[in-house]
């Protein structure tokens, strides 16, 4: 296997002109670590909301709580997949999906 990798194409101006490759790569890997940063602290906000109220004395809010938390555990990941996907566009305004 006597492959030679060309490396010197991340330092190359992109088809616009106006970045190299690896500027791309570098944007690209930091717009990944912003999204995966949010994402975490969003579900570590909704975790702890959800989780605090399935211990409230308050049925109705720990019923909605509950229903949340057994909804997500008990669809298998595809299904919620092709639900969030496919079927919740059709249902908001056609603006919106």
């Amino acid at each position: 296997m006597a492959y030679n990798w060309n490396w010197g194409v991340f330092l190359q101006p992109t088809a616009t002109g106006d970045d190299t490759y690896l500027g791309w790569m570098l944007y690209g890997f930091k717009m990944t670590i912003a999204l995966s940063l949010s994402a975490w602290l969003i579900a570590l906000a909704v975790g702890a909301v959800v989780g605090i109220l399935r211990t409230v004395p308050n049925k109705l809010l720990a019923g909605i709580a509950t229903a949340y938390v057994e909804v997500f555990r008990n669809i298998p990941l595809l299904v919620q997949l092709f639900l969030w996907y496919f079927v919740m566009p059709e249902l908001l305004p056609e603006q919106l999906g």
